[in-house]
C-alpha cells in the first residue's frame, strides 16, 4: 500500500506515487513483561533463580516519528524518514541473580549480584530515499540508513566470571553505537485494484557496544539483522481495500541474537563475548500481516489489521531471554484517518497484543521451571500536510 512518507520506512518505492507530504507523530507504547521462577529448584539452589513473580519496571514509552516527501518531477521523488526501529527494556526491583554468585569473601565483591537488574536497548532510524516511477506500473526505490543505538545493563555481574572481558559485562552506563544499510524497493501497480509491492533491506552494520564487549557475543557486536517484506493491496468496489504482507527477519546471523543462551557456565570457562558466546538464542522469524481499510466517507477511513509472528525463542532459551522476553504473536490493531480539509489529517491507531508465554528450563538451572511473559498496547496519533 502506498499513502504516506512513513511507508519509505517498509518500501521506498512507493514515495514516488504519494507526492508532496509532511507528517509527524508519536505513539504512547506500553509493553507490560515479566517471567515466574517456580519453588522446585536443587537443594542447595546455587545456580538458580528465586522463586517468585517478576514484573519489570518501565512500562510506558514515547516513540517519535517523522517524514517529508517531495517530489523532484511527476515521476520521482526524494524523502527522508525518522523513527524508531525497535529495542528492548526491562528492569527487575531486585538481583534477579544472586544465586549465581560466588561466596560472600573477600576478593570475590565484583561478582556479587546488585539491584536492579535488566537491560535497556534503543534503535533509531533515519532514511534518506529516491524513488522513481519507470513507467505507469512500476516504481523502484533506493534508501540508504544510519541507525543509531543505546545500550545498558544492570545486575548482571556474576556472569563477569564467565567472560573474555570481564570489566565490560555490566553497570558501564549507556553505550552508543552507530551504523549504517541499506533498504531497496519495487511497487507494481497491476492495474486499478491490485498493487503488489516487495522490498529488501540488508544487515546494518554497526559499530561495537564498546563497554558491553564482555557481554555480546564477538566482542561487543550487535549488528541489526536483515528482512525481507513482500505483499499486495486489492481495492474491491470503491471503499474496501484488503491488504497482506509478509515479512522474514534473520535474527539468527546476528551472534549477539541468534548464538543460543543455554550454554552451561562451568568454572574456568569463557562463554560471554566471544564469538561462539552465548547471545539470546533467537530464531529467524516469519510474520503474516492482514489488513482491511474502508473509505466510509470522503473524510473519513476506517482501518483494522492482524499479524502473526512466529516464536523468536523456544523454552530452553529462556532463562537469559528474562531479560529480552519477546513473546508476543499475536497484534490486533485499529485506526482511522480524518481529514481536517484539503491540506491536512489526522491519523490514530491502537495496538493490542495479549499476553504470551514461554514455559521451559535451563542446564545452568537445573530441574528448576518457569516462563517468560509478555502483553502490549500501543495508542499512536500522527499529523499530515500534503503540499
Amino acid at each position: 500500500m502506498a499513502f504516506g512518507g512513513m511507508c519509505g520506512a517498509i518500501n521506498p518505492a512507493s514515495l514516488s506515487v504519494v507526492g508532496n507530504r509532511l507528517e509527524l507523530g508519536v505513539s504512547l507504547f506500553s509493553p507490560r513483561r515479566g517471567f515466574k521462577a517456580n519453588d522446585d529448584a536443587m537443594t542447595p539452589p546455587f545456580g538458580s533463580i528465586p522463586p517468585g513473580k517478576y514484573e519489570s519496571d518501565n512500562e510506558f514509552f514515547l516513540i517519535p516519528h517523522f517524514a517529508y516527501n517531495k517530489m523532484l518531477d511527476d515521476v520521482s521523488s526524494i524523502g527522508v524518514a525518522v523513527g524508531g526501529n525497535g529495542g528492548m527494556n526491562t528492569e527487575y526491583d531486585s538481583a534477579v541473580f544472586t544465586r549465581f554468585s560466588p561466596p560472600d569473601v573477600p576478593g570475590f565483591e565484583d561478582f556479587q549480584a546488585s539491584s536492579p537488574t535488566g537491560i535497556d536497548l534503543k534503535q533509531m532510524f533515519i532514511g534518506i530515499s529516491y524513488s522513481r516511477q519507470l513507467n505507469d506500473e512500476h516504481s523502484i526505490g533506493i534508501e540508504p540508513m544510519l541507525a543509531i543505538q543505546a545500550f545498558s545493563a544492570e545486575g548482571l555481574e556474576p556472569f563477569r566470571m564467565f567472560s573474555l572481558h570481564p570489566d565490560d559485562v555490566t553497570n558501564n552506563g549507556t553505550d552508543i553505537s552507530y551504523g549504517g544499510g541499506l533498504r531497496v524497493g519495487w511497487l507494481w501497480r497491476a492495474n486499478e485494484q491490485l498493487k503488489i509491492g516487495a522490498s529488501y533491506q540488508t544487515k546494518v552494520w554497526m559499530t561495537d557496544f564498546d563497554d558491553y564487549k564482555g557481554l555480546f557475543a564477538d566482542e561487543g557486536n550487535f549488528d541489526i539483522p536483515a528482512n525481507l517484506d513482500l505483499g499486495f493491496s486489492y481495492q474491491f468496489g470503491s471503499d474496501w481495500t484488503f491488504a497482506f504482507g509478509y515479512q522474514r527477519i534473520w535474527y539468527s546471523d546476528v551472534p549477539a541474537l541468534g548464538n543460543k543462551s543455554d550454554l552451561v557456565f562451568k568454572p574456568g570457562s569463557t562463554i560471554l563475548g566471544t564469538k561462539d558466546g552465548l547471545g539470546f538464542g533467537w530464531d529467524d522469524v516469519d510474520v503474516y500481516k492482514f489488513g482491511l481499510q474502508w473509505e466510509y466517507d470522503p473524510r473519513l477511513t476506517l482501518r483494522a489489521g492482524y499479524s502473526y509472528a512466529t516464536d523468536a525463542f523456544d523454552g530452553s532459551q529462556a532463562l537469559f531471554n528474562i531479560l529480552a522476553p519477546a513473546v508476543t504473536k499475536h497484534h490486533f490493531t485499529g485506526g482511522f484517518g480524518w481529514k481536517l480539509d484539503k491540506e491536512n489529517e489526522i491519523n490514530v491507531a491502537f495496538l493490542y497484543a495479549p499476553q504470551e508465554s514461554i514455559s521451559g528450563t535451563n542446564p545452568n538451572t537445573g530441574p528448576q521451571t518457569g516462563d517468560v511473559f509478555m502483553d502490549q498496547w500501543e495508542i499512536e496519533i500522527g499529523w499530515v500536510k500534503t503540499f
